[in-house]
């Protein structure tokens, strides 16, 4: 895996952790955040979930009960 850190903070990183712990260090901090991000989604579905209009919506598609055809499982072979 590559990828590029802006040149500040690659320097900011290279004088602050030591060689043997760079790896380490950014899976900790990569985890991290991706933790918070999804904590993020999950308040915004708690907090859409609560939403009355959101639940009328939902309502609605849950009072569709026919089952659609897909184009592809129903086309003739040629």
């Amino acid at each position: 895996m590559t990828f590029t850190l802006p040149a500040d903070l690659a320097d900011q990183f290279v004088r602050r952790v030591a060689p043997r712990k760079r790896s380490h260090y950014l899976a900790q901090a990569l985890a991290q955040k991706l933790h918070e991000r999804d904590q993020q989604l999950i308040r915004a579905c708690e907090v859409a979930n609560r939403n009355l209009e959101v639940q009328a919506i939902e309502k609605e598609f849950d009072a569709i009960s026919e089952e659609f055809r897909e184009p592809w499982t129903d086309a003739k072979a040629r």
